[in-house]
């Protein structure tokens, strides 16, 4: 899908900024690595811990380079795209170290350059290397990567599909208020601005209500609707899906016809320069997924969270090129699928999670016909907040995760007040993992007991050495994500 969403104009465009890029990295040797995911699966977190561990040498067993001694020294520098936020890495790692709290999620984009000084394994490479890499790290809401399959879709297509998404039993109830307000407007009738701004908030409401933890949906297009940035309030975001569209142009001057010149905006001046001043320049890409809530929320949450992935990895250009198709054109060649939150589950249901992920991933793989880049997936948390104990009940021991939960946190009618440590059984995950996705998502939520007890944990306090030297963040397995995302570049 990735190449019908650009012009022969766009790809020259992408075509001159790689040469430009390409030429800087003969003195400058850069890797950009895509962080997105989903609101609340952890971007910010995962980036933060990913610094953080390499700048003072955290536990990184499974990443050999540092395993091995071979990375002197890790430091920030300046981000290469002036135009782009810089990502507040400070801020964030002071909240996590200090305060104890989770810093604010992903609303833009935003980017760090991390610069990597390392001996070669190959006595070869040190011949010919400089021994030194820039991570430009490109973090992006998930949101905004689901609108673009709205580039190849019509005003009349985008209402069709909204609308089909809508009655879905899963979404019909929190849907009403925005069709029962579309049922009434006739769209053919003279172009309104309340019309369109009522419509447009009824519909907002309703892709907010899905992002709820009770259904924890996850195709919500379009992302800017959820997170709308400085375009709050402008034309550009004022418009909304419409039923029973005829099939003949609309009048000049009607509703529709203001809908529909307003969504060719959006893709116009959002979504577009989106893709092509960014996704179109990463090398490698990590999605991070709640799926732990989505099982929470139940089967139909599942299948929805398929969905969502199988539209991003739609949206990347994978694929492993030569050195001279590498000078124009940027390929994707590495894609990690993470399943954030694995502290929130004893060690024993990792491999369950895992699996589940696995299953997720190959069959929107499959969906997606993605191919020409390695797909893998890995259950961490790139940030751990829990340790891990057990408890007899009866003659039952049950594993347990040790955490302080959030203020306001409730499990079983008791409320946390985000200062004591509390031993939680968390739960078993399906052992066949074909009932994760037997259900579909045709079926309403059914409102039994969740299968994870799922609380949310303030970040650890940190280990001080003798010294007094504040240790790095504890983590599960971003060690792995590591050496799959950038292990070869340091070989």
């Amino acid at each position: 899908m990735a190449s019908s969403l650009t012009t022969f104009t766009d790809e020259a465009k992408i075509a001159l900024d790689t040469l430009s890029g390409r030429a800087a990295e003969l003195f400058s040797p850069s890797l950009r690595l895509g962080v997105t995911g989903l609101s609340r699966a952890g971007k910010t977190v995962f980036i933060s811990a990913l610094v953080h561990n390499l700048i003072h040498g955290g536990r990184l067993p499974l990443f050999e380079a540092q395993k091995s001694g071979r990375i002197a020294r890790a430091f920030l520098e300046e981000q290469p795209d002036d135009a782009v936020p810089r990502f507040q890495y400070e801020d964030h790692v002071a909240a996590l170290v200090n305060d104890r709290v989770w810093p604010d999620s992903t609303r833009a984009i935003s980017e760090l350059r991390l610069t990597i000084e390392y001996e070669s394994a190959s006595g070869w490479n040190r011949m010919f290397s400089a021994g030194k890499l820039s991570l430009d790290i490109v973090d992006y809401p998930g949101e905004w990567l689901l609108d673009l399959p709205l580039l190849g879709k019509s005003f009349a297509d985008f209402s069709r599909e909204a609308m089909e998404m809508a009655a879905l039993p899963v979404r019909a109830d929190l849907s009403e208020g925005w069709r029962t307000l579309a049922a009434q407007i006739d769209p053919n009738a003279d172009a309104d601005e309340m019309t369109a701004r009522r419509l447009a908030e009824a519909f907002s409401a309703y892709l907010k209500a899905c992002k709820l933890d009770e259904r924890a949906l996850s195709t919500l297009p379009p992302g800017r609707f959820l997170m709308p940035g400085d375009l709050d309030g402008s034309p550009a975001l004022t418009f909304a899906p419409l039923p029973a569209l005829a099939e003949r142009r609309p009048r000049p001057g009607s509703l529709q016809a203001m809908m529909e010149r307003r969504y060719e905006a959006y893709k116009t001046h959002v979504v577009k320069p989106f893709f092509r001043e960014h996704i179109t320049r990463l090398d490698r890409q990590i999605v991070l997924i709640d799926a732990m809530q989505a099982l929470n929320a139940g089967p139909a949450a599942m299948a929805d969270l398929e969905r969502a992935v199988t539209e991003i990895l739609a949206c990347f250009r994978p694929g492993r090129g030569n050195f001279l198709t590498d000078l124009f054109s940027r390929r994707i060649d590495r894609i990690l699928v993470a399943a954030t939150k694995a502290d929130h589950l004893h060690h024993v249901s990792h491999d369950r999670l895992q699996a589940i992920v696995r299953r997720l991933a190959d069959r929107a793989v499959a969906r997606a016909n993605f191919t020409g880049a390695d797909v893998d997936v890995v259950a961490m948390a790139a940030v751990r907040a829990t340790r891990e104990g057990t408890v007899k009940q009866g003659r039952e021991t049950l594993p347990v995760i040790i955490g302080m939960p959030l203020k306001g946190e409730k499990i079983d009618g008791e409320t946390f007040d985000g200062k004591t440590e509390t031993a939680i059984f968390p739960g078993d995950l399906p052992e066949k993992v074909d009932a994760v996705f037997r259900a579909s998502e045709t079926q309403p939520p059914d409102g039994g007991e969740p299968a994870i007890r799922f609380v949310r944990f303030r970040p650890p306090k940190l280990e001080r050495t003798a010294e007094g030297v504040t240790l790095s963040l504890p983590h599960i397995r971003l060690d792995r994500a590591l050496q799959f995302l950038i292990g070869d570049h340091l070989a």
